[in-house]
């Protein structure tokens, strides 16, 4: 109602450009709101950067889990599923997003253009610092004070990625969202691919799918993450399998040794075995008696970087 009202005080604009307005209106007025679960949003109005068509797969969003306002911690995860920059796993998404709304963390899952779709560094990276200035944006309305980013796999190179090339934001753009800066206040990795220039370490379909198949030798260091660390690199918590025949262990321990070089807070566990792609490694993952270990520390390591209350992270 507000919205026909504020559309019924512009008599002098044409009917054209009436409408474009309302549309609008309406479209910032949902954004305004506190999402609700499964609610999908994009994170451009328009076309997104390098955009090459109009399809499904060419607009990168967001699916939204709010937590319990009840129990909400006031904190929110960008979570990147993995899939070799090829697809996006069911799994290491919603089921991951439904874990931390358990912990009272807003989860939005993000749905990033890939490269089977023929896209290419730096769409990737433009869509995960687009869904962390997004949420920013709406801070305010949507009841969040830190915004942290995960990822698994191909998700977890996503992750790393923004986690060692964020910015401060355009502070003169004309787009709100794009003056916010892309730096998440930190990141947990699972079974991450980190390296991307040596054969024995990288998953060779996650950097040719990011990057073709003749990339440079630049854009490989560019992109191996555990070169790019800095003190400015957010706390960081990474787990892996020891025995991971998809994407080695080395990937985690280049990155924490990084991180540990560099003086940035972080945790590392290597767990003794587990096929790639684990998770959560149940179906019944709301069971804190049923989840991977690795579940288990990443709760009490939020816990302790202030991401939530520990009587608030408690399992139902």
């Amino acid at each position: 109602m507000i919205v026909i009202d504020q559309f019924h005080k512009i008599p002098k604009l044409t009917s054209m450009k009436a409408f474009a307005l309302l549309i609008s209106l309406i479209s910032m007025t949902a954004q305004a709101q506190t999402p609700t679960q499964g609610q999908i949003i994009r994170l451009w109005d328009g076309a997104a950067p390098l955009a090459l068509g109009d399809n499904p797969h060419d607009v990168p969003k967001i699916t939204c889990y709010p937590a319990n306002q009840e129990t909400s911690t006031g904190h929110a995860i960008i979570v990147c599923p993995g899939g070799g920059y090829g697809a996006l796993a069911q799994h290491e998404g919603a089921d991951y997003a439904l874990w931390l709304n358990q912990q009272g963390i807003h989860a939005f899952v993000l749905q990033y253009r890939l490269g089977k779709h023929q896209y290419r560094h730096p769409s990737m990276l433009n869509d995960a610092a687009r869904a962390v200035r997004l949420v920013r944006h709406h801070a305010t309305t949507w009841g969040v004070k830190k915004v942290g980013i995960m990822g698994s796999s191909a998700g977890g190179h996503l992750a790393s990625t923004l986690l060692t090339h964020f910015d401060s934001g355009q502070a003169s753009a004309p787009d709100a969202i794009d003056r916010q800066p892309s730096k998440p206040d930190f990141g947990i990795l699972c079974y991450p691919v980190i390296n991307l220039s040596d054969d024995a370490v990288t998953h060779k379909g996650s950097r040719n799918y990011l990057l073709g198949e003749k990339p440079t030798a630049e854009m490989l260091k560019f992109l191996s993450n555990e070169t790019q660390v800095t003190p400015a690199t957010p706390p960081t918590f990474l787990w892996h399998t020891a025995d991971d025949a998809g994407v080695p262990v080395a990937n985690s321990l280049l990155f924490a040794s990084s991180l540990a070089r560099h003086k940035v807070p972080h945790e590392l566990h290597i767990y003794r075995s587990g096929r790639h792609g684990i998770g959560l490694a149940t179906k019944d993952y709301l069971d804190p008696t049923k989840v991977h270990p690795w579940a288990t520390e990443c709760r009490r390591w939020l816990q302790e970087i202030g991401i939530g209350k520990a009587d608030k992270l408690q399992p139902k």
